[in-house]
């Protein structure tokens, strides 16, 4: 039976497709009735994320399997701290094993980068906002991994705000009609925000009026002079290029966000192994 909830819904195909006909080998090795526990631990420090569908790929697997959590998502987990502990029938364990670690590694890869550039920002006024270039399907998750990790959420989805990019603007006719249209059109609840690539394109934007302005791949000193033509008549967003290496000086510009893709398309898997120790 596929199950209701979203969650479970995508857990269920990603088991459906590690699993296909049947885990061949622990059903060739390990008796259907063995039991046992075992611990998950970090081979490196890291920031946690995933509990929740970690845990539920075992439950779904098998309900009685016990899944014990020492930590709170959003904690910092030095190496070789055991995280989880697992106690249920082994076949269970060695099955969901790689579908619950990728979830896991995947997700506290994504918190771990962003308190790193979180932290890089410490002692500025500086919001750090995650974008919608995530892994299809994985995108509340990989959100909730940013939040974990000390960011913010940018628009979840196209409804959730009005952002005229390049494309927008060569497909209305210029940023004059883009604006206008968006005013005429979309609700009065959604902000509206506008890229821009130079600052004269900056300059036109300021003249008609929007709320955000994202600044698309300015250099540190473009961003400076930005800041200053725009004299706050609208909130500013830095994006393209962010790295840990020039978020500080990015952020020390003055601009009001920082988005990145980065955070979710880029963050490196978590080095976490599972270690299965059999009853007796």
């Amino acid at each position: 039976m596929i199950p209701s909830q979203p969650l479970d819904r995508l857990l269920w195909m990603a088991l459906e497709e590690d699993l296909g006909h049947g885990d061949a080998t622990t059903e060739a090795v390990i008796s259907s009735d063995a039991t046992g526990r075992a611990i998950v631990v970090g081979r490196e420090d890291f920031v946690l994320s995933g509990s929740y569908p970690f845990q539920r790929v075992f439950q779904l697997l098998e309900p009685s399997t016990l899944v014990a959590s020492r930590f709170a998502d959003g904690r910092r987990i030095p190496a070789g701290v055991p995280v989880f502990e697992i106690e249920g029938r082994l076949p269970v364990i060695l099955s969901g094993e790689r579908v619950a670690l990728n979830l896991l590694q995947r997700l506290s890869g994504i918190a771990t980068l962003t308190r790193r550039m979180v932290d890089a920002l410490a002692g500025t006024s500086c919001q750090l906002l995650d974008t919608r270039k995530t892994t299809p399907l994985w995108r509340r998750l990989e959100r909730q991994a940013v939040l974990h990790g000390g960011g913010h959420n940018h628009r979840f989805s196209l409804s959730d705000g009005v952002l005229i990019k390049d494309n927008h603007i060569a497909s209305a006719g210029g940023v004059w009609s883009a604006i206008e249209r968006a005013r005429s059109a979309a609700p009065h609840t959604l902000r509206i925000e506008i890229e821009v690539d130079n600052l004269e394109q900056l300059r036109e934007v300021l003249e008609i009026g929007v709320d955000v302005i994202l600044l698309d791949n300015f250099a540190p000193e473009m961003l400076v002079e930005a800041v200053t033509i725009c004299q706050k008549r609208a909130l500013l967003e830095a994006s393209g290029g962010i790295t840990l290496e020039n978020i500080r000086s990015i952020a020390e510009t003055g601009v009001d966000f920082i988005s990145s893709g980065a955070l979710t398309h880029s963050a490196r898997a978590v080095d976490i192994t599972l270690e299965v120790y059999p009853q007796g």
